[in-house]
């Protein structure tokens, strides 16, 4: 499992916590199939994760930037 998180980029914590809301979403369901994820679907997760991602390089750039004009001073 966690070479699986390594290669979606996530942590081994959060993919266990999805395997356990599965299993508990699939027992809920009586073993019923989820309805399945469209490419629309995964393409808006996708974005979200790179936006999030994004945002976070961003607000770094920004504190690494007030702290070496700070520093030039």
């Amino acid at each position: 499992m966690t070479e699986t998180a390594r290669r979606l980029s996530i942590s081994s914590k959060t993919l266990a916590n999805w395997v356990t809301a599965v299993k508990h979403d699939k027992a809920a369901n009586g073993g019923a199939p989820r309805k399945p994820v469209t490419e629309l679907d995964a393409e808006v997760t996708r974005l979200k994760r790179e936006l999030a991602e994004t945002k976070m390089e961003r607000d770094l750039l920004k504190e690494a930037t007030a702290y070496f004009a700070k520093e030039s001073r």
